[in-house]
């Protein structure tokens, strides 16, 4: 589920990309619109106080960081530092950056990764709730995520105490893969009682930060980092959270970025349930049971391979086609593509591509999944 039509960029690009990053008080949005502006990492630390001034929209905080470039440390010491200590820098537009993550607003420019990404972590879901949570909600969450961990699903949390333990827990139970988000340098220990699993996490996965090594778990990096946490995945349950949690603010994250909100029911007037009934009463899905998460991604799970070729089982009255439906049809298959992937790939604009992905999804042949991703539906088959 990545873009391979480009290869990884040469070291000394992801020098120019970790020299933004070490460069103090200028932050991800700040440097998502520098490079969007000047068209490379490079280019940005090449450009003028002139040209820097003249960028729309930079604020004047970011334009004196860049000028006066006060490093946090030597760029060249840092890249030796990460590849002792196994850590990989990912950068926007690298072939492997999650393609999930790429289409959210503002993704990290750079991501710190020890482990591995795989392109099956397409098939996410994040499962967040409270620190304080209780033997029942862990019980709960740790099954949930080994279930949906056993169908394929990738479990992404922040590996706080918790739900999120539990989360990640249950997925490595369920012979599966699980990300953990953190809000700090992948080199800080924490949370130490998380230590262990952390070893886990990398052998089944991975743990990402955009934050650089040395940074302390700072109270402003958790909500920063949540956007992160549902950026990565196709919807987030939440399970056990009080009416103001890091929780909520991932799930309204989530929501902004398209992506499906689920809610585990609690106890009724219990504080840790004030979030999830909270979210249930806006609309998110209720969720008792690995399978009414499944139900909202189960297209993407890979099929056993019994069916027939689709062509032979399509029911007649859908064959009747438009030009446009028919152009669209022979674009998509089972592999997810974002609307703007499709309307580049038939040279049509987005809103006639829409208007005939709605149609396509109407007759029962497309799936639109969240974050505007379609893929055919392999369930219009009779």
């Amino acid at each position: 589920m990545h873009n391979n039509d480009h290869p990884p960029a040469p070291k000394a690009d992801r020098l120019a990309w970790l020299s933004l990053k070490l460069i103090a008080d200028l932050g991800n949005r700040s440097l998502l619109r520098l490079v969007r502006h000047f068209g490379s990492p490079q280019a940005v630390l090449n450009a003028g106080c002139d040209e820097v001034a003249a960028v729309p929209g930079l604020r004047e905080h970011a334009r004196a960081a860049l000028q006066k470039r006060a490093l946090l440390r030597p760029p060249s010491e840092e890249w030796e530092a990460l590849q002792r200590e196994g850590i990989r820098l990912l950068c926007l537009g690298d072939p492997d950056y999650p393609v999930n993550l790429a289409h959210i607003p503002d993704p990290p420019v750079v991501l710190f990764v020890r482990g591995s990404l795989e392109p099956r972590d397409f098939v996410s879901i994040a499962v967040v709730g409270s620190r304080a949570a209780s033997p029942l909600g862990m019980a709960f969450t740790e099954k949930l995520s080994m279930e949906l961990a056993e169908f394929g699903v990738t479990i992404v949390s922040g590996l706080a105490v918790g739900i999120d333990s539990a989360a990640h827990r249950g997925a490595i139970k369920g012979n599966g893969r699980t990300l953990a988000v953190l809000g700090c340098g992948l080199d800080v220990d924490y949370p130490v009682a998380n230590s262990k699993l952390r070893t886990e996490i990398v052998s089944r996965g991975a743990l990402l930060s955009e934050f650089p090594r040395m940074t302390p778990p700072a109270p402003g990096h958790f909500p920063q980092r949540n956007r992160i946490i549902s950026g990565l995945t196709l919807g987030v349950v939440v399970v056990e959270a009080a009416h103001r949690s890091g929780s909520l603010i991932t799930a309204r994250l989530a929501l902004e970025q398209g992506r499906e909100v689920f809610a585990v029911p609690g106890v009724a007037r219990h504080y840790r349930s004030e979030g999830p009934h909270r979210l249930l009463k806006q609309g998110a899905k209720l969720v008792e049971s690995a399978e009414d998460v499944l139900e909202e991604i189960r297209p993407l799970i890979r099929p056993s391979g019994k069916e027939k070729p689709r062509e032979e089982n399509v029911r007649p009255e859908v064959m009747q086609l438009s030009a446009d439906e028919s152009l669209l049809l022979g674009v998509l298959d089972e592999n997810p593509r974002h609307v703007d992937d499709i309307c580049r790939s038939v040279m049509k604009p987005v809103a006639q591509v829409t208007a005939g992905l709605l149609s396509l999804e109407l007759k029962g042949m497309v799936k639109q999944l969240p974050g505007m991703y379609f893929v055919y539906f392999r369930n219009s088959l009779l």
